[in-house]
């Protein structure tokens, strides 16, 4: 075990305190002597962390339940032992119940019991220390999740917001093409059709899902893919063209942008 190890004995009689300082000699703990539970809640108070707590029961002036107590209150993570030459049952439920006993160990002890219990509870302490860090570690990472679904949520409902009222716009620019009086008709640069108003559709005599995405080549007429194939670069194409027996002025340009390119027709009949 890498980490230092403070033990903090408490008892009014001193060749109690000398016994348990013989005892972990050959152990890598540092061993405090209080030989008050008073004087133990100074050490306490004036050392840096102490992992485990080993106190008299019967002592004059406070009692080991008493000190303990006080122990649990202040320094809670502290592992709390009780040592007793006195087989009182209901004193030590009281002594468990009351300070939150991790063992209650008999005067005279066996020094090898002993010296496995305190290793035991010292292993315990790092035990809930480390759990503790964990919880701690995990609750963090939970409060940062959930900051990041916040986050989240906040994204889809700000894109999803966007999305509607795009769909809106596009509804309307929709509206506004179909109630127009002329033909409108827009291509992609690979040729497909993504755009055909009301008019369009019933100069060409094509259905809305029959013309959307399809080839111009495929579903246009070869008079009017040729006056397309014709549009230049960079000015607008105008002629004239008959379509089921009815002339039209029609006038094609070439749309460029950085991310969209193809070509747009109007037709509007001939008065």
């Amino acid at each position: 075990m890498n980490e230092h190890v403070r033990i903090l004995c408490v008892d009014d009689e001193i060749n109690v305190l000398r016994a348990l300082e013989r005892l972990f000699l050959d152990d890598d703990y540092e061993i405090l002597t209080a030989p008050s539970g008073r004087e133990g809640l100074e050490l306490l108070r004036g050392s840096p962390a102490v992992q485990l707590v080993i106190s008299d029961y019967r002592m004059p002036e406070m009692n080991g339940v008493d000190f303990l107590r006080e122990v649990r209150q202040n320094w809670p993570d502290t592992v709390r032992i009780v040592l007793s030459g006195y087989a009182d049952t209901a004193s030590i439920v009281s002594a468990i119940n009351e300070g939150e006993i991790y063992k209650f160990i008999p005067k005279p002890w066996n020094d090898d019991e002993l010296k496995v219990t305190i290793n035991n509870a010292v292993e315990r302490y790092f035990l809930h220390q480390k759990n503790q860090e964990l919880t701690s570690e995990l609750t963090r990472k939970n409060d940062e999740l959930s900051l990041i679904n916040q986050h989240l949520e906040q994204l889809v409902t700000d894109r999803t917001e966007d999305l509607l009222f795009q769909n809106r716009v596009l509804a309307v620019s929709q509206n506004i093409l179909d109630c127009l009086p002329i033909a409108v008709l827009g291509m992609d640069g690979e040729g497909l059709v993504v755009q055909c108003n009301q008019m369009g559709r019933k100069i060409l005599d094509l259905d809305h899902q029959m013309i959307i995405g399809m080839n111009r080549r495929d579903v246009l007429t070869g008079e009017l893919n040729g006056f397309i194939e014709n549009i230049p670069a960079n000015a607008p194409n105008r002629g004239q063209l008959e379509l089921n027996g009815v002339a039209y002025d029609i006038t094609g340009i070439s749309m460029k942008y950085p991310d969209q390119e193809g070509i747009i027709v109007t037709m509007d009949r001939k008065e």
